[in-house]
């Protein structure tokens, strides 16, 4: 598949397809009359990258990751090291973040208490 459409599919610009490829995230593309033209797994090998980055894997890390899946399974090991680790970090922050929305629902459950009070004590003040 051409670029462009590889784009539409996996939601990156052609910016950063280009430069996905240029560092060594994604595969070479096939080249035909100076076209680029991707393996239709590379949508899949791509949703995983964006899956990566968002739980904060580093693009050295994914550097890293891609080399060694490109050498195939004699790196499985090595690769599945990689991914228990940042599995560690997601589970770290998602505690992170339980602990930061439970701090928000305190404080949103004050507010609302505080604009009760204020509400009562504004009728109470309207009714004399």
């Amino acid at each position: 598949m051409k670029i462009g459409r590889l784009s539409e599919l996996t939601g990156l610009s052609i910016d950063t397809l280009r430069y996905y490829e240029r560092i060594g995230l994604i595969d070479p593309p096939f080249r035909k009359g100076g076209q680029r033209l991707f393996d239709p797994d590379a949508v899949r090998w791509i949703d995983f990258l964006k899956a990566l980055k968002a739980t904060g894997m580093s693009l050295e890390d994914m550097k890293r990751y891609a080399l060694m899946r490109r050498k195939g399974n004699a790196t499985a090991a090595n690769r599945r090291v990689m991914l228990e680790n940042q599995h560690a970090v997601v589970l770290k922050r998602i505690e992170e973040l339980n602990a930061c929305a439970a701090l928000l629902d305190y404080k949103i459950a004050n507010y609302h208490e505080i604009e009760a009070r204020h509400e009562l004590a504004d009728r109470k003040k309207h009714r004399r």
